[in-house]
């Protein structure tokens, strides 16, 4: 069996380190592994117009947004089919198909959704669309027959659905549908990169984000009123490291090179904790440590993107190559789904004879 990856995000905005550590730098290196026969990075403005349907332009100027932060971070379009999820329409029937096989309190139940609806305060005012994305996202990865989904954590409630919706499609109608995993960062502090205020979750409404293309100046700015410890008031006194947004950050950026580059008087992340919870090591040194880090991982993203923003036409054309060749897979996907299901009425020979044959007695 072919080894396929789907993976994505919704263009409301420019993305940010939370994406990067969660995701997309992960599929920089999935990508440049070899290890797959194809890859399908999907911008999903269907979605994204889920709540957002009073203000499509949005969606429309982010899709450009997004599709530069890919490409800026190192997503190759000649390794990687970059496609928009609208430009798919198979996907669209495949998730009405989808839709008779689950449940709405199954629905209900899905993590996901549960705080999703939490966070945006639908209250009884729940677009439907919004309520379903789950069986839009199966049909999003099982029309490219994904094998495998690299995601965040908060991504399993949506995967483990998917694959409940492959099996039952295929326990009623025969083996069609491939099954996906989910693979997580194998960073443990990527799983969920809390915000710079120490919430939970780095969003974007949140207003707790350092995004990929944030100038120099401003990403400082940001570390440096980071939350730490907030028990830690002096310099000598003893920090600690759960719940402390520095150290959090600092295991999903640091390499034991970057202290011979801008803090030699230690070998590793290791030694550095071990000084800040005996005591006397400053909060200050180390948000400077974790700027100069972060700084250097992103200078060369910044940079890409500011190129990259120069052609325009360029990306809108990799967009498009990309979609088309997207669709066509889909289509393919879609057809077998129609025969296995028995609806592919005017392409199913044995269908048309049997007809014939009841009505010509």
């Amino acid at each position: 069996m072919s080894k396929i990856i789907l993976t994505g995000d919704r263009p409301t905005g420019r993305l940010h380190i939370g994406h990067y550590v969660g995701s997309l730098r992960r599929r920089v290196e999935l990508q440049n592994s070899g290890e797959f026969d194809k890859i399908y990075i999907m911008i999903a403005d269907a979605q994204a117009l889920t709540d957002n349907s009073d203000n499509p332009d949005k969606i429309r100027e982010n899709i450009v947004e997004v599709a530069l932060d890919y490409m800026s971070a190192g997503i190759d379009p000649e390794k990687s089919t970059i496609l928009i999820q609208s430009m798919i329409p198979e996907l669209t029937e495949l998730t009405f198909y989808y839709a008779n096989l689950v449940t709405t309190a199954r629905l209900e139940r899905n993590p996901t959704i549960k705080s999703e609806l939490q966070m945006r305060e639908f209250g009884s005012s729940i677009p439907v669309g919004f309520y379903t994305y789950p069986i839009s996202q199966a049909a999003d990865i099982t029309a490219f027959k994904a094998t495998t989904v690299p995601a965040g954590e908060d991504q399993m409630p949506m995967v483990e659905q998917t694959q409940e919706i492959v099996q039952r499609f295929n326990y009623i109608y025969g083996e069609t549908l491939v099954t996906p995993h989910i693979l997580l960062p194998s960073n443990q502090a990527c799983l969920r990169l809390p915000g710079t205020d120490g919430k939970a979750k780095m969003s974007k409404s949140l207003g707790n984000c350092i995004y990929l293309s944030e100038e120099p100046d401003d990403m400082r700015k940001k570390i440096m009123s980071m939350y730490t410890d907030p028990e830690h008031l002096r310099v000598e006194d003893p920090g600690h490291l759960e719940g402390n947004t520095v150290f959090t950050y600092l295991d999903a950026f640091c390499k034991d090179d970057h202290f011979a580059e801008f803090l030699p008087e230690y070998n590793n992340l290791d030694e550095l904790k071990e000084h800040y919870t005996r005591g006397g090591l400053g909060d200050v040194k180390v948000k400077k440590l974790l700027n100069n880090i972060i700084q250097a991982e992103l200078a060369p993203i910044r940079e890409k993107r500011q190129m990259l923003q120069k052609d325009i036409p360029y990306v809108y054309e990799v967009l498009k190559k990309g979609s088309e060749e997207a669709r066509e897979v889909a289509a393919r996907t879609l057809d077998e789904v129609k025969a296995a299901m028995k609806i592919n009425y005017f392409d199913n020979d044995a269908l048309i004879q049997a007809s014939i044959a009841k009505y010509s007695n």
